[in-house]
C-alpha cells in the first residue's frame, strides 16, 4: 500500500503540490485525473523518488521514502515499473534489448533467462516475435506496448503509467486501456496500478478508484461510479470539457 500525506512541492514561486493526501490500495487500479499543470505527473515522480517533497511523507509498504538515502530509495524503486508518456525507448537498441535492459543492468540473470523473460513479457503485451525490431519500425501504440513489457520485465509490485494514451488515436487508446486492464487483473503478476491520465474513458474502463487533482490538491477521491454521479461543479466542468475534446477529436 502507498500512503501520501500532506505532500507539498514548489518550483521557485510555483507551488505545484499544496498538501496532497491519497491512499493507493494494494491490488487495485487507481487513476489520477485532472487538467494539465495540476500536478499529476509531479506527484507520480514523487512516488518513485525521482523528486523530493518540500513537506509531507510517502509511505511505500510502511516505509517513508522521503526520509531515505539515495541508496535506500534506489532499492525501493525496484518495486516499481514505470511506463513513460513517450514510451522512452532507447533508439539504438532492439525491442528485445529495450525490454531486457533492467535485467541486464540490475540483476544476475543469465542471457538465457533474460531472453526467456523478454519473450514472455512481449507475449503479455501481444507483441510476440518482435525482439529484433528497432523502435523506428514501430507505431506509437506498439512503442507503448514495448514500454509496458519493459516495465513488467522485473515483475514489479507497482506499475506507474504516465499519460499512457497521449498522442494515440481513439482505437489504439482503447487497445492500451484493455492491455492495462488485463495486466491489472492478471493473478500471476499481482500488481497495483497507478495511472495518470487526462482521458476520462480510462477511468470508466479500468479504474477501481479515481482521484481528481485541482490546483495542487486532491479535489475528488472515490469510485468511477461516484465520479459519474457527483454534482461537484469543478468535477462536472472537467468531465464536460473532456467529453467535448473527445468528440471533437473523433470528428477529426
Amino acid at each position: 500500500m502507498i500512503e501520501i500525506k500532506n505532500l507539498k512541492k514548489s518550483f521557485g514561486s510555483n507551488e505545484v503540490l499544496k498538501g496532497v493526501n491519497l491512499s493507493i490500495e494494494e491490488g487495485k487500479t487507481t487513476v489520477i485525473i485532472g487538467a494539465s499543470g495540476c500536478g499529476k505527473s509531479v506527484l507520480l515522480k514523487h512516488i518513485v523518488g525521482l523528486l523530493k517533497p518540500d513537506e509531507g511523507s510517502i509511505l511505500i509498504d510502511g516505509e517513508d521514502i522521503t526520509k531515505m538515502t539515495e541508496k535506500e530509495v534506489y532499492a525501493i524503486r525496484k518495486k516499481f515499473g514505470f511506463l513513460f508518456q513517450s514510451a522512452a525507448l532507447f533508439d539504438s537498441m532492439t525491442v528485445g534489448e529495450n525490454v531486457g535492459v533492467a535485467l541486464r543492468e540490475n540483476t544476475f540473470a543469465t542471457k538465457t533467462e533474460i531472453e526467456r523473460t523478454v519473450k514472455e513479457k512481449l507475449g503479455l503485451v501481444n507483441l510476440p516475435g518482435t525482439e529484433n525490431l528497432m523502435p523506428a519500425e514501430l507505431s506509437g501504440g506498439m512503442k507503448k506496448r514495448v514500454g509496458l513489457a519493459r516495465a513488467l520485465a522485473t515483475n514489479p509490485q507497482y506499475i506507474l503509467y504516465d499519460e499512457p494514451t497521449t498522442g494515440l488515436d481513439p482505437i489504439t487508446s482503447e487497445t492500451i486501456d484493455e492491455l492495462m486492464d488485463s495486466v491489472a487483473k492478471n493473478k500471476e503478476l499481482k500488481v497495483t496500478s497507478i495511472i495518470v491520465t487526462h482521458d476520462i474513458f480510462t477511468v470508466y474502463e479500468i479504474g477501481d478508484k479515481v482521484a481528481m487533482m485541482y490546483e495542487g490538491l486532491v479535489h475528488f477521491d472515490g469510485t468511477p461510479d461516484e465520479l459519474r454521479a457527483t454534482s461537484d461543479p469543478k468535477v462536472r466542468e472537467f468531465l464536460e470539457r473532456t467529453d467535448q475534446v473527445r468528440v471533437k477529436h473523433q470528428q477529426n
